[in-house]
């Protein structure tokens, strides 16, 4: 005689937890075409936050949203029969409830819903510069040091944090490369912040942002417009170009800071003449400076950077001499 064997028991569905996420960079309301779909289906929405950014929007869209902080077993709970919960997280994206979750699936005691964490938004490439220009907001207005600070009192740290970031280039060290990236791009920033509190011509970290994308795009026709180059060279041209319309100069030499170093300032003006097909024969007179200015002329023509070179030459002299004295690196 066959036995029949006894049906296995349906399973009985465990529900669905969802984990909304979203970005502070983002303007509220700004949500994927799958988050709003998810948050309409839901049988439930929860935020732990009452004033989380994005609960207007989802109340104006019609989504019922309970101002809740379950603990995992709640949550668990409210997901029976299959049910669809949606956690709205806040900025520390709920560590202490996935925590919980975790440890509530590791007893394997309970049945667990599904978990599906569901980005939103997304934050854009640079969107963390608008992280930067908060901070820094905040540190004008509540740093005794900060708050104190100008444009003439901040620029020797400018010059300092450039050479900085020259030698970090030089030396090939990439954590260092980041760093000084960060310390120059906060120059930018604080100075572009105190420019907002100008009486009378003020600006933001916007303008300075919205003036270089501009000059960018009016300088690259080749890229932005009509216009076509395949070389470096007829993208310098472009350059030089549009430069020379902007600015309407009468003389090359306008635009050259003349309180940058020596050599730099000797192949800068070098350059200038040269690009412009100008023949100017070097001053003559005795004397060190002189001489100097000659090699930087004669290392601009030749494609060298004197600054750097000597920069280069200064530290294989400073090794020598650290071997000459016994000390280590």
């Amino acid at each position: 005689m066959n036995a029949t064997s006894p049906a296995a028991p349906s399973a009985v569905p465990t529900g669905r937890i969802v984990l909304l996420t979203t970005s502070h960079r983002v303007a509220p309301g700004l949500l994927s075409w799958s988050a709003w779909q998810i948050l309409h289906a839901a049988d439930k929405v929860l935020c732990a936050d009452g004033a989380h950014p994005q609960l207007p929007y989802l109340r104006e869209a019609g989504i019922p949203v309970e101002e809740a902080s379950p603990t995992a077993e709640d949550l668990v709970g409210a997901c029976a029969g299959g049910r669809t919960v949606v956690v709205v997280a806040t900025g520390e994206g709920e560590p202490a409830l996935t925590d919980g979750l975790a440890r509530l699936a590791g007893t394997g005691r309970v049945p667990m819903p599904e978990l599906e964490l569901l980005p939103a938004s997304y934050d854009l490439p640079g969107a963390r510069l608008l992280d930067l220009v908060q901070v820094m907001d905040r540190i004008r207005a509540e740093c005794p040091w900060s708050s104190r600070q100008t444009h003439k009192g901040l620029a020797k740290y400018g010059i300092e944090e450039a050479y900085e970031l020259v030698e970090a280039i030089e030396e090939g060290d990439r954590d260092e490369l980041r760093e000084e990236l960060g310390d120059v791009l906060l120059q930018v920033v604080f100075h572009a912040r105190i420019a907002e509190e100008h009486p009378e011509e003020p600006f933001s970290v916007d303008d300075v942002a919205g003036g270089i994308v501009a000059k960018l795009v009016h300088r690259h026709p080749h890229v932005f417009g009509d216009e076509t180059a395949t070389t470096p060279e007829e993208v310098k041209e472009h350059w030089l170009r549009t430069k020379a319309v902007e600015k309407r100069r009468a003389s090359v030499t306008e635009g050259i800071p003349l309180g940058q170093p020596g050599l730099a300032l000797a192949a800068k003006l070098a350059s200038r003449v040269r690009t412009a097909g100008l023949d100017v024969p070097l001053p003559r007179a005795e004397g060190i400076g002189y001489e100097l200015l000659g090699l930087a002329v004669r290392a601009e023509a030749e494609g060298a950077d004197p600054e750097a070179a000597l920069r280069a030459a200064a530290r294989a002299y400073r090794d020598a001499i650290r071997a000459a004295e016994g000390v280590g690196e």
